[in-house]
């Protein structure tokens, strides 16, 4: 493990990035962020919360937010910024301690074999690859004294999961701004990111003209930000699609896990895995 307390090597884009969450992007990035935070209650009195950032946009904008979070001070919490490095090119570790340095983000770097376990691997090399890398992400947190695992999935990362399950899986759900770890006790997962649009996020990177690495997967890396052909990137266009005649579409996908009528479905599972059918109630067959 290679700690790099890092301090900016370019202290006015560091501030003007700082400024710039407090007032241009402080309706679009961080009120989002803190209602996130309060409504799902994602930050508690106390809390270790290790911030998980992967490279991209989205992890390093998650870190600035909850510097910002910490800097108003409600009650005391602590933050430690963790990057797992599971086999990147060198250009691409670079970038990113070129970035934690610029952004002034402190980050503990901790490397793994991740990606040479996966590279051979054929059916779903990126589902094992991210369920290695949160056990790593957890392991890790716990040892540094954690007790919660802070991922920078938004709001689009949601609306798409939920169509993914139902077009490709047969399934409704979707991933929860929070989730007790199954496999680490007392570790718990957090998402604050999940109200922040993906729109905004591009936007606050192109105001500073910052460079982020696209994926944290070998098979797709490079230096440089771009989408991949993917369920997810065909779940994206059908969402431009639709918008174009019905702009709350958007909205309304999220809303549709919020407002579930159990009466009116035709089965769900319960916690425990059971299968629950309309009819059971009446008895009918």
């Amino acid at each position: 493990m290679m700690e790099n307390e890092a301090l900016t090597s370019d202290m006015g884009i560091r501030e003007e990035v700082e400024e710039g969450i407090r007032t241009t992007f402080s309706r679009r990035l961080f009120k989002p962020f803190a209602k996130a935070v309060a409504s799902y209650n994602l930050v508690e009195p106390n809390d270790q919360i290790a911030v998980c950032i992967s490279g991209g946009k989205d992890s390093f904008l998650m870190a600035k937010l909850f510097q910002e979070l910490k800097r108003h001070n409600k009650f005391p919490f602590e933050l430690k910024f963790l990057v797992m490095d599971p086999g990147y090119a060198p250009e691409n570790r670079a970038l990113i301690e070129q970035n934690a340095a610029l952004l002034g983000i402190p980050v503990t770097i901790f490397e793994t074999d991740i990606f040479e376990n996966v590279v051979h691997i054929e059916n779903s090399p990126c589902y094992l690859c991210a369920r290695m890398r949160r056990g790593h992400l957890y392991n890790m947190a716990k040892k540094l004294g954690c007790n919660k695992i802070a991922l920078g999935h938004h709001f689009d990362d949601v609306i798409e999961t939920i169509l993914m399950g139902m077009l490709y899986a047969g399934q409704v759900q979707t991933m929860l701004p929070k989730l007790d770890s199954a496999n680490f006790e007392g570790m718990r997962l957090i998402r604050p990111m999940y109200l922040v649009r993906e729109r905004d996020i591009i936007a606050w990177k192109n105001q500073y003209g910052l460079n982020f690495l696209r994926c944290a997967c070998k098979f797709t890396a490079d230096a440089a930000e771009g989408e991949k052909d993917s369920k997810r990137q065909r779940v994206k266009e059908l969402i431009r699609t639709l918008k174009k005649e019905l702009p709350q579409v958007e909205k309304n996908i999220f809303k549709s896990v919020e407002n579930v009528n159990l009466s009116a479905v035709i089965a769900y599972k319960d916690k425990a895995g059971v299968k629950h059918y309309f009819n059971e109630e009446t008895g009918e067959e």
